[in-house]
């Protein structure tokens, strides 16, 4: 018999599906990356096709296998990790009749409002969903009202996760923090919330039975087997929400651990042995297994900023790095990095996508702050990137009132390439930072689930002995000086501009 060294996750992200094949103690063997488009039909509107993250999911998965060398039969299982707040109408063939509706979709604002002013408190008090458009259960109250021919069509209402693995095991289940994720989940009982479910005038029987993150399918087809590059009988481990899988993968399990993910978006976590929520509604907090909570905020804009700092200032780097095979995103680095800490002065607000925590306001707007003639292109990379831990900073503040100081702080995501922005990172909270060697925590995370549920491993916190870490960054005390200065006053920006960022936005909108 072949001695099962391996496990594989599965890890379904905003803009592309990765397969990432791992050994047993977290070192990365192969991985493999495929990404698909998103689509604007209507202004605010982010939709992709179910059908293109299918085909994704799938060449990501054959890909790593095959990259790898060694035999499918080594592989002991699949863990999968996904993409929070994601909405697909389903017919009862079991057909998708709508697209994947995203996180960043923001035709429910006008909803979304309504909603904090009626029911919207309690919700968050039963789910830990903050009302934002973000929430399917929004997204819901949308469709609704109106009347929105999927919708009006649905048997069931699932997010891309569960499209998937009801394509290919025929099961209509969700683990518990996908399921929080939708604001129609009750943290404290872990069933469908009535109050939320009245509010999207749906039944729990269009939705999917919740399970722990240790459910198993199997049986895949052969047909879908071989398209797979695995065998029929491997086991799927369903796994979680990308969230906390990322704490997970990174080590942040226990009080104080605080992790740090910044990918196309980000997020600031820490879990919890209760649930904790309260009214000024500033943090999610969403469940995981039925002792184990995860609290934190969103941010709306991570990576999503350096990508439109690129594409706006950055095309003569971009022409560069076609030229000499270079990495256009390093030499704009490279730029900031010969900038002072706090860009000699000038902020920005990253809010280009609106902004979900500490704020929950789809109107927010982006702005540079503090412009000058002496500013220049370096300048404006480098309080691009600030800016976006300044936003992270900010939703730490809150969580700090709920979950206490953090002890360790943990970053991972793709901004964990980058020297500089961890050293930023580093010098805004004033606090060690600790990397790991993989970036890839959440599939991390989502394998040792699948280790954990196949018994292979004695614990969750186990994992802390099988995460291959950098060398910690630490802070530079003038550094963190200059920065605490400068968030005083970043701190107060959005609360001046809130009413101006609201007029602009309608003005968008026409």
């Amino acid at each position: 018999m072949t001695e099962k060294k391996y496990v594989l996750a599965l890890d379904i992200g905003t803009t592309s599906a990765k397969a990432v094949l791992f050994q047993r103690n977290g070192r990365v063997v192969a991985e493999d990356e495929n990404a698909y488009p998103v689509y604007h039909s209507h202004p605010s509107w982010v939709e992709q096709d179910p059908l293109e993250i299918e085909q994704a999911a799938i060449n990501a998965i054959s890909g790593a296998v095959q990259k790898s060398g060694i035999s499918h039969r080594e592989i002991i299982c699949v863990g999968i990790s996904s993409a929070m707040h994601s909405l697909i109408c389903m017919n009862d063939q079991h057909e998708a009749i709508s697209p994947s509706i995203t996180w960043a979709d923001g035709r429910s604002v006008e909803q979304a409002n309504y909603l904090k002013q009626t029911d919207g408190k309690d919700i968050y008090l039963n789910t830990g969903t903050p009302i934002h458009p973000m929430s399917p259960l929004v997204k819901l109250i949308w469709m609704k009202e109106t009347h929105y021919q999927p919708y009006l069509n649905a048997a069931k209402f699932v997010s891309i996760k569960e499209f998937l693995l009801q394509k290919w095991f025929g099961k209509y289940i969700v683990d518990y923090a996908i399921a929080s994720a939708t604001g129609l989940f009750n943290i404290h009982t872990f069933t469908w919330d009535q109050l939320a479910l009245s509010s999207a005038g749906i039944t729990a029987d269009q939705l999917s039975e919740p399970v722990p993150s240790t459910a198993i399918c199997q049986g895949l087809t052969t047909e879908l087997a071989e398209r797979l590059s695995l065998p029929q009988d491997i086991p799927f481990v369903i796994g979680s929400s990308d969230g906390p899988l990322a704490n997970l993968g990174i080590g942040a399990i226990n009080p104080g651990d605080v992790a740090i993910t910044v990918g196309t978006s980000g997020a600031i976590r820490q879990m919890a042995s209760k649930p904790q929520t309260d009214d000024l509604q500033e943090i999610f907090c969403y469940g995981v297994t039925k002792d184990l909570w995860i609290m934190g905020g969103p941010t709306n804009n991570g990576g999503n900023v350096f990508y439109w700092l690129k594409e706006v200032f950055g095309e003569v780097e971009v022409e560069r790095a076609l030229a000499s095979n270079e990495n256009p995103y390093d030499l704009l680095t490279a730029l900031a990095k010969g900038v002072n800490p706090g860009a000699d002065g000038l902020l920005f607000l990253p809010f280009l996508n609106g902004e979900r925590a500490p704020y929950w306001d789809a109107d927010a707007r982006g702005s540079f702050i503090g412009l000058t003639q002496s500013h220049q292109k370096q300048h404006m990379i480098r309080a691009g990137l600030e800016g976006v831990i300044f936003s992270i900073y900010s939703i730490g503040e809150a969580l700090e009132r709920l979950a206490g100081k953090p002890s360790n702080i943990f970053a991972s995501g793709g901004f964990a390439r980058s020297p500089l922005w961890l050293q930023i990172l580093t010098d805004i909270f004033g606090h060690d930072v600790q990397v790991p060697v993989s970036h890839q925590s959440s599939a991390w995370g989502a394998a040792w689930f699948g280790l954990y549920a196949l018994g292979e491993v004695s614990s969750l916190a186990a994992i802390k002995e099988d995460i291959p870490m950098k060398e910690a960054f630490v802070p530079h005390a003038v550094n963190h000086a200059r920065y605490q200065e400068l968030y005083r006053t970043y701190s107060e920006l959005y609360f001046a501009l809130k009413p101006h960022f609201h007029k602009l936005s309608a003005f968008q909108r026409v």
